[in-house]
């Protein structure tokens, strides 16, 4: 079990600069899972894995941000490229949240580490540059005992955070670490695109979460601990699915659903979208959320129809849960 303690997504005050943010909190007590796996890169018993997988070096920066740039990857996202300035303001932040023992992403003046109030600042704080035209995100995990693989693979889970992780624009990727006596690492990743937006995905296009042909897919995710709640009126739900275009795109969703192959019936979701979400800011993804937990060992069919900028597009695929 794991808890997500915040998440939100906004948009900067400023031209043409966007601001994606989340983070995520997870319980050391119920967390049990070391994500040791076999054949030792320490991550095969994640959904989705392939050969291509990168191999676990137990440092959970750099693993986190293997894992991320992996899974980026596997839905056909452009890599991100480690920046050594944005790894030291994530750095920074992990050492705050450790000395103060809070997961945030403000700091307060004046307590120990403080390196600025907001990404935007810290990232200024490390000696990063930016132009007019810019996007940044964050998103942070803490957890006991637990690898770089497996924290990042929560964020993912995760639908507001996915959000983040997933978008194409992004071009740099900084990740840091701290751990404290008690074995607590807080985990932050930092992401930025600068000097106008990076091409992408190619103009009417879709990522998707799970891809297609996806294995081993988990069969639910605990809506109650991610805030804010994807799915309030539920706790139990089923794991989310997600299309993803650029942040400078409008996405629109005519019907987007998904159903057991050879299902009688599409199964009951919720649809989170700009239009119908307020945590929602940006109008380039979308996804639902199926009301109750899927089936073991099922073959999902999955079906979106909309358009992006007004071109009409459709697509469809399949995943399979473990």
């Amino acid at each position: 079990m794991s808890k997500i303690h915040h998440a939100k997504s906004i948009v900067a005050g400023c031209i043409a600069a966007w601001a994606l943010v989340a983070c995520g909190w997870h319980d050391p007590v119920a967390d049990t899972d070391t994500g040791s796996g076999s054949g030792g890169n320490g991550s095969t018993e994640f959904s989705g894995q392939d050969a291509s997988a990168p191999v676990l070096t137990r440092n959970v920066a750099v693993d986190g941000r293997a894992w991320i740039n992996y899974r980026r990857s596997q839905i056909g996202l452009p890599p991100l490229t480690e920046s050594v300035t944005v790894d030291k303001a994530a750095q920074a932040h992990s050492d705050y949240q450790r000395i103060n023992n809070t997961v945030t992403h403000d700091q307060t003046r004046g307590r120990g580490g403080f390196t600025g109030v907001t990404l935007e600042d810290r990232l200024k704080a490390a000696g990063y540059g930016f132009a007019e035209t810019n996007a940044i995100g964050e998103v942070i995990s803490a957890t006991k005992s637990q690898t770089g693989f497996y924290m990042a693979e929560e964020l993912v889970t995760a639908i507001y955070h996915r959000f983040v992780m997933f978008e194409p624009v992004f071009q740099e990727i900084g990740t840091g670490s701290a751990t404290n006596s008690d074995n607590y690492a807080y985990f932050t990743a930092d992401f930025v695109t600068n000097n106008g937006y990076a091409a992408g995905l190619p103009a009417s296009t879709l990522a998707t979460w799970p891809i297609n042909g996806q294995t081993r897919v988990p069969v639910d995710f605990d809506s109650d601990q991610e805030e804010p709640d994807p799915v309030p009126d539920a706790r139990l739900v089923g794991y989310p699915i997600s299309v993803h275009t650029n942040l400078t795109r409008t996405l629109t969703v005519r019907s987007f659903t998904v159903r057991a192959r050879n299902g009688a019936a599409n199964l009951s979701t919720r649809l989170l979208a700009k239009d119908n979400d307020t945590n929602i800011s940006t109008p380039s993804v979308a996804a639902i959320i199926p009301i109750g937990p899927l089936a073991a060992n099922t073959v999902y069919d999955v079906s979106f129809s909309g358009a992006i900028d007004g071109t009409a597009i459709t697509k469809n695929w399949s995943f399979t849960t473990k």
